[in-house]
């Protein structure tokens, strides 16, 4: 074989070298491009969802929960206002309070829901059988059944079952909703801070005025010192008389008043009243407890009285509920009563 023959099939050997390295390198640069695009979702667009792992802080620790959750369970009355809020149908709810199986602000968007027990007992088996992705649940009502909720999914929880604010914060988290969540509280700032612009152009030197939140049982009568309406009332700029100041530093949420000598602790410029068992069996007990302490001359000196505004309020709205959707319920009642006209 000839010199020349020889360099020419080196060459022609290098040629197709260079070529089969070249593809080499570019199936490897889809490979590569293929690795790094994002996941699609349903309309094909890509979505950074699937690499969202979040840790959310909670009462009870810190829980790691992926993406947006589809399958969610809410295990305390606060929590399922929220979740529906937020624009959510939980796969799970447990029972309301009064207006059993559920409140009827909140029946036409939860009618097909599965219940799962109570909130002070939700049941866990039936819990399992909805396969969530997320459980919202109160360090109040469930710590002593956390580590089982947790091992049937993700979960988090607040502390009490009535800040709806904090709720809507935690549930913004977990739920990957942090945007709306961000949205439903700026709306209600803004309703807060309307209803305090009118309320003190209305009452003028007035304003701000004492109120008292009542409730009458079978056998006694309470005042709600803080709780759900007692920090909504204080956040539009009502205060409390110094009694039930001093109650609340103390850490009390209720005061029980078993004597009708024990009335003029309720003074106040305005009382709203909840009956709060008045959805059931006792409603004519507590109507008897409420006509006979209300019929008692001590009761006719109360400032709320003789300047007609003790008002009966609902007790969903103003204690039940414990949602944002509640809130705004109860503000939207504190406007008529007051009559303002609403944002």
């Amino acid at each position: 074989m000839s010199e020349h023959t020889n360099l020419f099939g080196r060459k022609f050997s290098l040629y197709i070298l260079a070529i089969i390295t070249s593809f080499i390198l570019i199936l490897a640069g889809c490979g590569n491009q293929e690795t790094k695009e994002q996941p699609k979702d349903s309309k094909g667009e890509q979505s950074s969802e699937a690499e969202d792992v979040r840790e959310i802080t909670h009462a009870m620790g810190t829980t790691k929960v992926e993406g947006t959750p589809k399958r969610i369970v809410t295990l305390y009355q606060g929590a399922t206002d929220v979740a529906v809020a937020l624009g959510v149908t939980p796969v799970g709810v447990v029972d309301s309070w009064v207006e059993q199986p559920m409140y009827k602000y909140l029946r036409d968007d939860l009618k097909d829901v599965q219940h799962v027990g109570v909130e002070t007992q939700p049941n866990l088996e039936e819990i399992a059988k909805l396969k969530p992705d997320l459980i919202i649940a109160s360090k109040l009502r469930h710590e002593k059944v956390y580590d089982k909720l947790s091992k049937i999914a993700p979960t988090v929880t607040h502390e009490t079952v009535f800040k709806y604010k904090d709720t809507v914060e935690l549930m913004g988290k977990a739920m990957n909703k942090e945007e709306k969540a961000d949205q439903l509280l700026a709306d209600w700032d803004k309703r807060v801070a309307d209803f305090k612009e009118k309320i003190s152009k209305k009452l003028g030197d007035e304003w701000p005025i004492e109120v008292s939140v009542l409730n009458f049982r079978t056998d006694h009568a309470r005042i709600y010192v803080t709780g759900f309406a007692g920090d909504i009332l204080k956040e539009l700029g009502f205060v409390r008389p110094a009694s039930q100041q001093k109650a609340a530093k103390e850490g009390n949420v209720v005061l029980k008043l078993t004597s009708k000598e024990s009335i003029p602790s309720m003074n106040a410029d305005v009382f709203f009243t909840f009956n709060a068992d008045g959805h059931n069996a006792d409603v004519e007990a507590i109507k008897k407890t409420y006509d006979e302490w209300t019929s008692h001359p001590l009761w006719k000196n109360l400032d709320a009285v003789k300047n007609d505004r003790a008002y009966i309020v609902d007790d969903v709205a103003w204690n039940m509920g414990g949602g944002y959707i509640a809130a705004n319920n109860m503000l939207d009642q504190i406007y008529k009563h007051f009559e303002l006209e609403q944002q």
